[in-house]
């Protein structure tokens, strides 16, 4: 367990969340959001204690016995549960799908039920929709026992709205302190002569890297000046590098692996475009942190992101699986510099309304109503 924020005060007595969730590695979206807004928080004096699921296992080499592991890793967590939510005036939930949702999600609301302490579930995820078809039948009695669903898009909202389950939408934060454009960021046929392209996604089957790669060796055959970096860790790292060197692309592909917070920005302001060739997705970090570092977008228009970007606008869309079509938008986007100005442009006007200071009121009013509620029972 994992304390932020300040010591409580008899005074003035701080909100108290039990925030639980992954944190990085690896860097996922939920695990970066989650750090994230443990951070922000803390900074507006609110007591975090953070109940991190995945916490590395002692000892390690526990790690490698996958039968083991998940109860090594189960029985520390539900005790840390326990003694974070027997003391926090609001317990925030971070959940996915699959068995995330069943062996920590599950257990945090029941714990905070029986603490009396109101819930939060903060979904996210944009493999939801085959998750729920699949299970609704043992996920939805257990979703009804939050207080709050909170969704970062329209996209989860519409699907829970057709189980019946009414949705806030808290969008994703984009740290714009450190995501930012260069000052001289602007496209000049210098830059175009040797584009950089950049995939910032976790190596996993979902986020279709292969694809990326196979438009590349068209972008390439063009430029031959170009670059690609991938920087992300993952199962498919292997098979990618040898795709990469059957491509003819050994010297023009980088694996970066994963990199911190600082490299990914300095990676960002390096490049021109960023490709996201995701098979299934929701409201994808790095478009907002692409938008926020005056990068182009070039997407696949799967789950979410059609709901997140305006195609041709502030992004530009392709179907999963085409890397012809991925190609041809990159093609486009090199030969009229102008045309991409406009792009990152709107981009840039696009994730202002991802930033801290857009998300944090929603935020703090749900924490307020909700801690109200925990002390109207105590007084009741």
């Amino acid at each position: 367990m994992i304390r932020f924020g300040m010591v409580c005060m008899k005074a003035s007595e701080p909100l108290h969340i039990a925030l639980v969730g992954p944190l990085p590695p690896p860097s996922g979206g939920m695990a970066n959001q989650t750090r994230q807004l443990a951070r922000l928080l803390e900074q507006e004096k609110i007591i975090v204690e953070l109940v991190q699921v995945n916490s590395p296992y002692h000892p390690q080499w526990i790690g490698r016995l996958p039968g083991a592991r998940a109860i090594f890793r189960l029985l520390p967590y539900l005790v840390r549960l326990w003694r974070a939510l027997s003391h926090a005036d609001v317990a925030h939930i971070m959940a996915n799908s699959g068995w995330a949702w069943h062996l920590f999600a599950v257990p945090a609301i029941i714990i905070s039920r029986l603490q009396g302490v109101p819930v939060i579930i903060n979904y996210r995820g944009g493999n939801a929709g085959a998750f729920m078809q699949r299970q609704a039948w043992i996920v939805l009695p257990i979703m009804r026992q939050a207080k709050i669903i909170a969704v970062p898009s329209t996209f989860l909202a519409e699907l829970f709205k057709r189980y019946s389950l009414p949705a806030m939408i808290v969008p994703n934060i984009v740290d714009l302190d450190r995501f930012k454009a260069a000052a001289n960021s602007m496209v000049r046929p210098p830059i175009l002569a040797s584009p950089h392209l950049i995939v910032t996604r976790n190596l996993e089957a979902i986020y279709d890297i292969s694809t990326a790669l196979k438009a590349f060796r068209q972008i390439y055959e063009r430029w031959p000046n170009a670059r690609l970096t991938i920087a992300g860790s993952g199962p498919e790292r292997t098979n990618l590098e040898a795709e990469s060197a059957q491509l003819g692309l050994t010297d023009a592909v980088r694996f970066s692996g994963r990199l911190e917070l600082q490299a990914m920005s300095e990676l960002y302001a390096n490049a021109q475009i960023m490709l996201n060739p995701s098979r299934v997705d929701n409201m994808p970090n790095s478009v907002l942190e692409a938008w926020a570092s005056g990068v182009a977008v070039v997407s696949t228009d799967v789950g979410g992101v059609p709901h997140l970007v305006r195609d041709g606008e502030d992004a530009v869309l392709v179907p999963p699986g085409d890397s012809d079509a991925m190609a041809s938008a990159v093609v486009r986007l090199l030969e009229a510099p102008g045309q991409m100005e406009k792009l990152i442009n709107a981009g840039r006007d696009s994730v202002e309304r991802f930033s801290w200071t857009q998300v944090k009121p929603l935020w703090m009013a749900l924490y307020q109503d909700l801690a109200r509620v925990k002390l109207d029972k105590a007084y009741s």
